[in-house]
């Protein structure tokens, strides 16, 4: 059954019509009057609805019955890693909502290839934003990952809350990631291409972030975390 994201709040025998994109992906499939969809907006759980209605750019469905499922991974991971160049961020975001992460906070890393700020960076964040609702979609979630505004590790260390923190290093005294024990939330930090420089390394380190390794291969930036949730997961 084709699922859609409806960031609106939904009940049942509630009629209302579907956000342009979803109405436009509704179109696309040439779903008709009666045809029934799968929403969610985030909020829990998942409703069947029907389609009720079909303009020539807009659509209008009555929500149906709720179902209360989850598919949520059993540990928070919140992600905050270093922005890859052009299309691999995409792909790590995409991935790493299918695997369960629970936000990601891109980072300007020193050694960062794609550097953003402005007007480009609204843009970027919206994007990576609409693939992370698009990987909910297909892969089952109910709550889609926020994507935060990139920042720059500094910023991030000054507002961020304490708690768990790993963060993948090449660097000796590493432990392997099988050996982190617990079950409740944790950060991951990552690096970009060329991974975080010595200085990043010592400010997580100092920040509390314990260095964890996946084995002795180097595994591509945007590789990295993605184990890291799949292990995790």
């Amino acid at each position: 059954m084709p699922r859609f994201y409806c960031p609106a709040p939904l009940q049942t025998g509630l009629a209302l019509s579907l956000p342009a994109g979803a109405a436009r992906h509704v179109q696309v499939l040439r779903l008709q009057p009666g045809d029934v969809i799968t929403l969610f907006n985030g909020e829990g759980g998942e409703f069947d609805a029907t389609v009720t209605r079909m303009g020539r750019s807009d659509v209008d469905i009555e929500v149906g019955v709720h179902n209360p499922i989850e598919r949520e991974a059993a540990r928070p991971v919140h992600l905050l890693a270093g922005i890859t160049a052009n299309e691999r961020m995409d792909w790590l975001v995409e991935k790493a909502t299918e695997l369960g992460v629970a936000s990601i906070t891109p980072l300007v890393a020193e050694r960062s290839v794609l550097k953003l700020k402005g007007e480009r960076a609204e843009k970027k964040l919206a994007h990576w934003q609409g693939v992370a609702v698009a990987a909910a979609e297909q892969c089952g979630r109910n709550r889609v990952p926020t994507v935060h505004a990139a920042v720059t590790l500094k910023e991030w260390l000054a507002w961020a809350e304490a708690g768990e923190r790993w963060v993948l290093s090449l660097s000796e005294g590493t432990q392997a990631l099988s050996a982190m024990t617990g079950s409740g939330p944790v950060t991951v930090l990552s690096g970009p291409e060329g991974g975080l420089s010595p200085s990043e390394e010592a400010s997580a380190l100092a920040a509390g972030f314990a260095p964890i390794t996946l084995g002795p291969r180097v595994l591509r930036a945007e590789t990295a975390p993605l184990a890291v949730l799949a292990i995790c997961a």
